[in-house]
């Protein structure tokens, strides 16, 4: 679709809590933000959704286009992705499916929505279907409410340990996969999984470590003095972390030849090194951030009048 036409589309979601009319009116909408691949800046567009089992999918159909469209080169470079429905705006991790997966929810999404079989009739490429997993933790994990900065520190690196734990379980699955065919690639499933889950994992310990030592550790060091070593500890270890999420990303590369318990010696270390870490900042900093108002509170109006009169 053309980028004005898209850009109306996209006005008119937002202007009308997700309504739009015309040849979209009545259907599943939503507004997927992705990250560009090569330009790094943002990209919304909109597209139809079809949910199955609490999970959102999408299709790379471009119309039945021979080429996948931008959006999900774009994904798969960054899948951290932002979710519009409705009135709700989301984060989630965006997971392209593989094999019999992919081959199911496909046609779950022909079911609903027919079109999408002739997308696919106009072209020899497999339309991507991908699923979207909202992040953060899953129910029953992380704070309940989040009424303080340490209660979303918390949710932040309850959602981190997570995606750890679902690297370790989809390699787990994969080398059983391989054992199975007796050493041979098995059947694509979890190659793009494993991948995307480690990369969201990467970029999001990536934005959360710069996040601190551009704002929360500059604030805190100007009102707890006595957190000095433990922010310079800990900004020492954000160049540790990044060394070991770079050998993680290594790690990964070699999966589908890697020997098993090598691969699962090398993941735990950098497993427990990962989580070492996301543990001494809770231990240095909860204390203090249990005291801090999240989400933080407006300005107050009549004293900024105040402060510039």
């Amino acid at each position: 679709m053309p980028e004005s036409f898209n850009q109306q589309i996209i006005d008119e979601f937002r202007a009308n809590a997700g309504r739009v009319g015309g040849p979209f009116e009545g259907g599943d909408l939503l507004l997927l933000t992705t990250i560009g691949a090569t330009s790094g800046r943002e990209h919304t567009v909109p597209l139809g959704y079809v949910r199955d089992d609490g999970l959102l999918l999408v299709v790379g159909s471009a119309g039945g286009a021979h080429r996948h469209p931008a959006w999900y080169h774009n994904l798969l470079a960054h899948p951290m992705v932002r979710v519009e429905i409705g009135t709700e705006t989301f984060d989630a991790v965006a997971v392209p499916t593989e094999g019999a997966r992919r081959d199911r929810l496909f046609a779950r999404v022909v079911d609903t929505a027919p079109g999408y079989a002739d997308y696919q009739a106009r072209t020899t490429r497999a339309l991507p279907v991908v699923a979207l997993e909202r992040s953060g933790p899953a129910a029953g994990e992380g704070p309940a409410t989040i009424t303080n900065l340490a209660d979303k520190l918390m949710e932040v690196h309850t959602w981190l340990r997570a995606q750890l734990r679902h690297v370790r379980a989809e390699a787990d699955a994969h080398f059983a996969a391989r054992a199975e065919h007796k050493g041979e690639s098995p059947v694509p499933g979890l190659g793009l999984q494993i991948r995307q889950h480690c990369l969201a994992f990467c970029e999001s310990l990536k934005f959360h470590h710069t996040s601190e030592d551009a704002h929360l550790f500059p604030s805190l060091a100007g009102y707890h003095p006595h957190l000095k070593g433990s922010l310079d500890r800990l900004r020492a270890e954000h160049r540790t972390v990044e060394r070991v999420q770079n050998e993680l990303l290594a790690l990964l590369a070699d999966i589908t030849t890697a020997d098993p318990e090598r691969f699962r010696t090398g993941l735990d270390r950098m497993s427990r090194e990962l989580t070492a870490h996301l543990d001494y900042e809770e231990e240095s900093l909860i204390p203090v951030l249990a005291d801090v108002p999240w989400p933080p509170a407006p300005p107050d109006p009549d004293r900024s009048e105040g402060a510039s009169a």
